[in-house]
């Protein structure tokens, strides 16, 4: 992957159309009428043997005669053509080439070649990037360059679009173009081959035109590069998804669509939240946010204030937005007292403000203004139902014009909804044409103030530094693995309660006590061992719900009951399922469950993003979807705090009030220390912890489900999110005699490494930050501290203190580029720890790590002033240059060979 290589599909200077034909319904004649229509400033270069000019251009027979090389090459010609044709314009230095055709996929020329597989690998060998097979195509409306098929242009703006669907790209567009609302880049992307949604993920997120970015998916095919780029372009501007597949029906549809796999879509919900992207769910909704995207400002704060001339829409939305978890203004005293002046006696003193059925343009004006003018409100709704005693249209160009004179106009929102069809319609071109956000129903105007709520919220929880597990709770990964290794060893695919107990165990979580017994007899003998009451569950390879034959009997509490009960189960499961093998039974001591409530988590293998964890009400029936709320690993304590509030929120989880009810922090900790065991063994396909009782601040696994898989695992890309690297822990010895631990930085460390950042002198301060600069924000903090380590690293060096807490010596960081070609590093140390070897140590990390990772060069930049920098990585043998005219010192190592 590079980005270089998208600059010339972003700004190609020459465009060749490879099939270009003067037949009005064939797609070479349609690119090129929207290219000389869009007014592209540079070459359009139409390549045919049939025609001596296309449009009146001077067109070319062949690749070979064109007179230049083009930066873009849109190819127009049939399926069984294409591979040929870019391998030709590959040879010829043509960087990036669109692809109309479809079906590619499923197509083989005369020789049994795949025609997409021998298209990707023409490409690849000369280095030549491709979008589609089945793409409509792109239009950079700030570049005039309309390279598609689409009926019409775009609009220029400030809103990427990029899809799967070409469909959903007229779609949009149409709608779009309706509304006034332009794009930055509006792309489709077919079966994306080759560039996929990462690179222009990471792509617009840096492009200073976006600042917003709409996706359509169907699919995710590289879904560790697609978190990655989502989760870096989210911290800088929304990201709003709309996602196919919600059905089963319709995810098999999309599968068929785009060639993708398949996934649960309840984990794609979970992914996109986890990357801190807004998933809206149909197209209605997708509209409503990008009116608001186009023409909205970053929210200040949650508080809404509605401002109607008529009653019942106002309580609609007041509804929708108590319904959403959204937050309605509380007016001041003030406030009152200048609507006071100006509403009739009737009103009713709060939010809505009801200005009444006869209130014309100027009452609208004066009370939207008073609303404006005070500080009760982030964001203001402004409602108007069809009325013979104020013009709609004179009302919505009033409003128009005090909003854009309005001081405060940057820092509240103001969102309108205009009633009604015929009546209301010139009212909302207005609004349009003004750039004011006006949507059709009040409750769609709320929708879409709530996409904006929903993203503030999101960065805020990227931010939140997480707890720490308490230091009392176990992780023995080794012995999990190695108790993991012997069930391999004998074959086993499955390990139920008593046999997971150890592997529990490790990760400090706790079963109840549970036994294996081959007969009766034995069963009897256990329980006196371990006291009544007991349950007795039957053990079958061929029974996956114990319950749906009555295999499980609880409470029993005498010897009699029980053998009575052992009888009574065999006898069951022979008369419901005679083939069934009977290994033996369980016998597990009752818990005490009064007062304490039953829940499940699970973990599943999604065929997309891996390993899920879900958690949701007890029961042997559930639907991940429907009944379960999911997070993906690596969780800490903040991400299941949060997955366990979505839970109570969407009421996959109820908390019954019960006096051992739900305890917060114990199931955190539970739903952490199971990720950390997902995370540690490979080995586990698939957990079920049916029922889990809680029981305040203890936990109890009472059923427990391992299934494990054999072979060789790729544990590199298991999971979606990359989790902490914990093999590169190293500890060290300064020259001083200290001991200290070298490790990549934890979201946890966010307030030592504040004191840290603190703790450094001004001089090096200065030097580190090449000027002085003020101490470091939270906001700032947790960007430093909450990384993605798949595409950045910070090792830290740490030392215990005379309380036994961490503290943080030094730190060296390095960001990579999309294409893994440079890392650039940064490094500071503490003042009074400098000068004993630790910046060496950690310099020296760095490069070992960045060596490993296959990077090209490493490089970093300091002042003049900082000579000792400078004269550490000449030892560790960078190149050091001088910029006399910058006065900056740069140090670049060759980690290895160009390509």
């Amino acid at each position: 992957m590079s980005q270089r290589t998208l600059h010339s599909l972003f700004k190609p200077k020459s465009v060749a159309i490879i099939g270009a034909s003067n037949g009005k319904k064939r797609a070479g004649n349609v690119v090129m009428r929207n290219l000389l229509s869009g007014g592209f400033s540079g070459p359009i270069m139409p390549v045919t043997p049939k025609y001596e000019a296309v449009l009146g251009v001077l067109a070319y027979p062949n690749i070979e005669s064109l007179p230049l090389k083009p930066d873009l090459a849109i190819i127009c010609t049939a399926a069984a053509r294409v591979p040929a044709i870019v391998e030709r314009l590959a040879q010829f230095g043509c960087k990036v080439a669109i692809i109309n055709a479809s079906g590619m996929a499923m197509q083989s020329d005369d020789e049994s070649n795949n025609l997409l597989a021998l298209t990707r690998q023409y490409a690849k060998r000369y280095g030549m990037r491709l979008l589609g097979p089945n793409s409509l195509g792109m239009i950079l409306p700030n570049l005039g360059l309309n390279a598609s098929l689409a009926h019409t242009s775009a609009l220029p703006g400030k809103i990427a679009f990029v899809s799967q669907s070409a469909a959903i790209c007229t779609t949009v567009l149409d709608w779009a173009n309706n509304k006034g609302i332009g794009f930055s880049s509006f792309i489709s992307l077919g079966d994306a081959t080759d560039i996929d949604f990462d690179e222009l993920l990471d792509f617009l997120g840096r492009d200073s035109r976006t600042t917003a970015i709409l996706l359509y998916v169907d699919s995710i095919n590289e879904k560790r590069h697609f978190l990655s780029a989502a989760r870096a372009a989210a911290r800088n501007k929304p990201i709003l998804v709309i996602k196919s597949g919600r059905s089963l029906e319709g995810t098999t549809a999309a599968k068929l669509h785009t060639g993708g796999v398949g996934g649960n879509d309840a984990v794609y919900e979970a992914a996109f939240r986890r990357a801190g992207m807004l998933r809206v769910n149909d197209l209605i909704e997708l509209f409503a946010a990008v009116e608001t995207l186009a023409h909205s400002s970053a929210l200040e704060g949650e508080r809404l204030a509605i401002m109607t001339n008529g009653g019942g829409p106002a309580v609609l939305a007041l509804d929708q937005l108590m319904l959403s978890g959204g937050k309605a203004a509380q007016l001041d005293q003030a406030c009152i007292d200048a609507l006071n002046a100006l509403l009739p006696s009737t009103w009713s003193g709060q939010n809505p403000v009801d200005i009444g059925g006869d209130a014309d343009a100027e009452r609208y004006t004066q009370c939207l203004n008073i609303l404006m003018n005070a500080d009760i409100a982030d964001a203001i709704l402004v409602l108007h139902s069809p009325s013979a005693l104020g013009d709609s249209v004179e009302i919505a160009e009033r409003i128009a014009t005090l909003i854009a004179s309005h001081p405060n106009r940057n820092r509240i929102n103001v969102l309108t909804n205009w009633s009604g069809e015929d009546s209301a319609y010139a009212g909302r071109r207005c609004f349009n044409r003004a750039g004011i956000p006006t949507y059709r129903t009040s409750e769609g105007a709320v929708g879409a103030f709530m996409h904006m709520v929903e993203y503030r919220r999101n960065q805020k929880l990227l931010q939140e530094v997480p707890q720490s597990i308490p230091d009392n709770i176990p992780t023995d990964a080794e012995l999990a693995r190695q108790l993991l290794g012997q069930a391999l060893a004998k074959h086993k695919k499955l390990l139920e309660t008593h046999e997971a107990t150890a592997i529990m165990s490790a990760y400090g979580l706790n079963t109840i006590e549970t036994h294996f017994a081959t007969s009766a007899q034995q069963a009897v003998e256990l329980a006196d061992q371990i006291g009544y009451p007991v349950a007795l569950k039957v053990q079958s390879p061929d029974i996956h719900h114990k319950s749906d034959v009555h295999g499980v009997i609880l409470n029993l509490t005498t010897r009699n009951e029980l053998m009575q009960a052992a009888e009574a189960i065999i006898g069951r499961v022979h008369s419901l399922n005679p083939d069934a093998i009977i290994e033996g039974m369980i016998v597990q001591k009752m818990a005490l469950t009064a007062g304490a409530q039953e829940i499940r988590v699970a973990v599943i293998n999604d065929a997309v993003f891996g390993p899920a964890i879900l958690l949701g009400e007890g029961g042997s029936e559930w639907q991940p979807s429907t009944d379960a709320v999911v997070a993906l690993p690596p969780l800490n304590m903040t991400l299941a705090r949060y997955m366990v509030i979505q839970a109570l929120k969407t009421h996959k989880l109820k908390d019954r009030h019960l006096p051992l009810g739900l305890d917060m922090n114990a199931l955190c900790v539970m739903l952490t220390q199971i990720s950390h065991l997902i995370i540690d063994c490979p080995e586990i396909a698939g957990l079920d912890l049916n029922p889990v009782l809680c029981a305040g601040k203890q936990i109890t696994l009472l059923d427990v489900n391992i299934q494990l898989q054999e072979g060789v695992i790729d544990n590199s890309n298991r999971l979606a999110i990359c989790p902490y690297p914990k093999e590169l822990e190293q500890r060290a010895r300064l020259k001083n005699g200290l001991e200290i631990m070298l490790r990549p930085i934890l979201p946890e460390d966010e307030p030592k490494h504040l004191a840290f950042d603190n703790s450094l002198s001004d001089e090096d301060r200065y030097k580190r930050y090449f000027g002085v600069r003020s101490k470091m924000t939270h906001e700032e903090m947790a960007v430093l501290t909450q990384i993605d380590y798949a595409r950045e690293m910070a090792f830290i060096a740490t030392t215990k203190g005379p309380d036994g807490e961490d503290i943080t010596l030094g730190a060296v960081r390095a960001s990579i580029d999309p294409d893994n070609t440079e890392a650039e590093f940064a490094m500071a140390v503490r003042s009074d720890h400098q000068g004993i070897g630790l910046g060496k140590l950690l310099l020296e990390k760095l490069i070992a790590y960045y060596k490993a990772n296959d990077t090209q060069v490493l490089t970093g930049f300091t002042m003049f002033e900082n000579r000792n920098m400078a004269s550490l990585a000449k030892s560790l043998g960078f190149t050091v240059t001088f910029d006399m005219e910058e006065r900056l010192i740069k140090m670049d190592m060759q980690l290895k060979p160009s390509e």
